[in-house]
């Protein structure tokens, strides 16, 4: 049997940033695995598919990666065209390359359609250039959750010259602060912290490294979100926009 499952990015939010291909791809599905932070508004482009709900979030009773792996499997070996709907991108902390390895071990093909990852559509709907000419030579794209609890290079990303884009990090702040100036970024270095990317809840606030827990929690900071660390910050080609908070005493 030729099974396949499509492995697709929903993009950070925002159903209009669905790329045609995904279109495409959830038009044929049989049977959509959907992740939590997909919006639902995606799914008008599969009315007759069969929706299975994977959630999977931090800090949130989450379906076991091991269930979603034998589930595709148990799909495709029905004959049935499956998609893995996943928000952003699959291979940008997505488990992408990860279920595509898997899927391929056991005969069964898998096509993986990018999507706009958050920190690429945050940041310019706030008004950020990722990589600035000029300011930034390249953008880091690091999480501050990792698998085993190992701790990033922080001395290296804050010596890269990189904008830094932190996924996962709402709950790690400290980690993320503490580990970048001990690692010589100045504490000057200013932070757009964006929250729900792309959709019309999206809030950004700004604050700099020095004071980032502080504006953080006046801020109400909360999951999904991703900072935006580096000189580009400061640099907003959007000189006022309804999606920016400003910090209290920030005037």
């Amino acid at each position: 049997m030729n099974a396949k499952v499509w492995l697709i990015g929903a993009g950070p939010g925002d159903p209009e940033l669905l790329t045609l291909k995904a279109v495409r791809a959830l038009h044929e599905a049989e049977v959509v695995l959907i992740d939590d932070l997909v919006n639902p508004a995606v799914l008008e482009h599969c009315p007759t598919a069969r929706i299975v709900k994977v959630g999977k979030r931090g800090g949130c009773r989450s379906t076991p990666q091991a269930f979603i792996h034998r589930l595709m499997l148990r799909y495709a070996r029905q004959g049935k065209v499956v998609a893995r709907l996943k928000g952003g991108d699959p291979c940008i902390f997505g488990r992408g390359g990860e279920e595509a390895e898997w899927l391929a071990a056991r005969g069964v093909q898998a096509e993986i359609v990018n999507g706009i990852t958050a920190g690429l559509a945050g940041a310019t709907l706030s008004g950020i250039s990722l990589t600035h000419r000029g300011i930034a030579r390249g953008v880091t794209l690091v999480t501050a959750h990792t698998q085993d609890d190992s701790t990033l290079n922080w001395q290296a990303l804050a010596q890269s010259g990189t904008t830094l884009v932190v996924y996962m990090g709402v709950a790690r702040l400290q980690d993320v602060q503490q580990g970048l100036l001990e690692g010589g970024l100045p504490a000057s270095t200013p932070v757009a912290m964006i929250e729900n990317a792309s959709l019309p809840q999206q809030r950004e606030g700004r604050s700099t490294l020095a004071d980032l827990q502080i504006d953080a929690a006046l801020f109400q900071l909360k999951s999904p979100a991703i900072l935006v660390i580096g000189d580009v910050v400061g640099a907003s080609f959007v000189q006022s926009t309804p999606l920016c908070e400003p910090l209290s005493h920030f005037g």
